[in-house]
């Protein structure tokens, strides 16, 4: 990630902990581990040692890898926003107009995307078609499921 990215300060929170959790918990485990490992002999054919080793080196990566993101990160303020169009952290209620069913989905950063609780990535094909539309446009998106057409019918931040 080496471009900058947004989150909500919630979001930014929930990403700094786990790092802090990686880096305290996370490291104190994988070495208590390696060492319960290398106490078990030849290490040349220890393949609990050699697990070990390797699950250390995925948590140095995603520790790497979160320190870079959240490097990047500028935190939106909500109350900085236009809700006349549809930008990050909008909830957009719309109607599916070819099964015209209504949902309403919150657009939100790449991390803190969640559908089960109706948070899609700015990134998404959905929100990448709803970002700057006002209420009465029809978006058309294509999704892996095929072509959806949507009606924006309320933005609120």
């Amino acid at each position: 990630m080496s471009g900058i990215s947004y989150m909500t300060q919630g979001g930014y929170d929930k990403a700094n902990g786990e790092l802090e959790h990686m880096k305290t918990i996370g490291r104190a485990e994988a070495s208590k581990d390696i060492a319960e490992a290398r106490e078990k002999g030849d290490l040349s054919e220890n393949a609990e040692y050699h697990a070990a080793k390797d699950a250390q080196g995925l948590l140095e990566a995603k520790i790497n890898e979160l320190e870079k993101a959240l490097a990047n990160v500028r935190i939106i303020d909500a109350s900085q926003l236009d809700n006349s169009t549809v930008t990050i952290l909008s909830n957009v209620r719309m109607l599916n107009l070819k099964v015209k069913k209504e949902i309403t989905y919150q657009i939100v950063s790449e991390t803190e995307a969640d559908l089960k609780n109706k948070k899609i990535s700015v990134n998404s094909p959905i929100a990448k078609a709803l970002l700057a539309k006002a209420v009465g446009d029809v978006v058309d998106v294509m999704t892996p499921a095929g072509a959806m057409q949507f009606k924006i019918l309320e933005i609120t931040l």
